[in-house]
């Protein structure tokens, strides 16, 4: 039967008609794809949710007893909406980087930025940017660079 309608076409209509048939099979190939794909993303979804809930649990008990989450790792549950914590930028105890580095120069007088680093990194204060916070303060004329790498109070 397939024989007599393909007897009865040119051979551009069955050109065509191969032609219309892989396209059909690529949309459903395609089809497959998305479905398997949408899939993977609800799994990955839920995964996800599950890890942050578990982890969310974890840092609370950790924090509850007094510990710290380690470096590197952010607590979901402190997180903003683009993913970084809600305190950046400030100590467990709440106050800000600058904060603490104008008490301490205030406190001790001129200081070199690797003492300032050395201090602050023994109370247990996150240093990574301590160059732009200095930068930042003396910008902002609220401490002097007296020379190279060393800053006092105004």
């Amino acid at each position: 039967m397939t024989n007599d309608i393909l007897n009865g076409m040119t051979s551009a209509e069955i050109y065509a008609l191969a032609r219309q048939r892989e396209a059909q099979e690529n949309e459903q190939a395609e089809q497959a794809c998305r479905e398997k794909l949408e899939t993977l993303k609800a799994q990955r979804k839920d995964l996800i949710a599950r890890q942050t809930a578990e982890l969310a649990a974890i840092d609370r008990d950790i924090k509850a007893l007094g510990g710290r989450v380690p470096p590197g790792r952010k607590s979901p549950a402190g997180e903003g909406r683009n993913g970084d914590e809600g305190d950046a930028g400030q100590s467990a105890s709440g106050v800000g980087l600058s904060k603490m580095v104008l008490d301490l120069i205030h406190e001790r007088g001129e200081m070199t930025t690797k003492a300032l680093r050395q201090e602050l990194q023994s109370q247990g204060v996150e240093t990574r940017h301590i160059s732009q916070t200095l930068a930042y303060l003396k910008r902002n004329n609220r401490l002097r660079n007296i020379s190279r790498g060393v800053y006092g109070p105004l």
